[in-house]
């Protein structure tokens, strides 16, 4: 006898592989949205990671910007305090410095010869005085010339004047200083 199959198995294999595709299409997109809730949740941990990481590195450029800051002024300040110690040195190493010129001017004066003024501007020194002649401040020039501590004698004015009933020559001399040359024996 012959079988015959009346149940129809085509629908049934059928409606087997539409199960077996929704299943799959249900797995697919379950593993789906696990591998991106997990790509997002290490994606969000990296990025707050990293945001941390730039609010330190913020915080330190803050303070290192403050440091920087303060260095700046401990500079300014130590360049003001060492340009003070400059100046307090050169008043120190010039405080003998008007005492060796007067005596210097002192010692090369030759008789006859009187002074009214002397005054010193920065490397220049102004004399003015009385002579009994033309060869008294010719003697004083040379003996400038020769100074130790003075140098370039250069006579501005010369003129004949009346003083104390007899006559007097009236000059005007300029005179430059050795200030190395006054440093170095102030040293010795």
């Amino acid at each position: 006898m012959l079988k015959i199959n009346l149940l129809p198995h085509r629908q049934i294999k059928r409606a087997e592989r539409q199960r077996q595709f929704t299943l799959m299409v249900i797995a697919t997109v379950v593993a789906a949205s696990a591998v991106v809730f997990m790509g997002q949740t290490v994606m969000s941990t990296k990025i707050s990671i990293q945001n941390e990481r730039n609010n330190r590195l913020d915080t330190a450029n803050l303070k290192l910007d403050k440091e920087i800051e303060e260095i700046s002024t401990l500079k300014s300040e130590i360049k003001d305090v060492l340009e003070r110690k400059q100046v307090v040195e050169n008043l120190q190493s010039n405080r003998s410095q008007s005492v060796i010129l007067l005596d210097e001017i002192s010692r090369q004066l030759p008789d006859g010869l009187y002074l009214k003024s002397i005054k010193q501007q920065g490397g220049m020194i102004n004399l003015e005085g009385y002579a009994d002649g033309n060869a008294r401040v010719a003697a004083l020039v040379r003996n400038l010339s020769s100074s130790k501590y003075l140098e370039s004698p250069s006579l501005s004015e010369i003129k004949s004047v009346s003083l104390g009933g007899g006559k007097a020559n009236n000059f005007t001399l300029t005179v430059k200083v050795k200030a190395a040359q006054i440093g170095q024996d102030k040293a010795k």
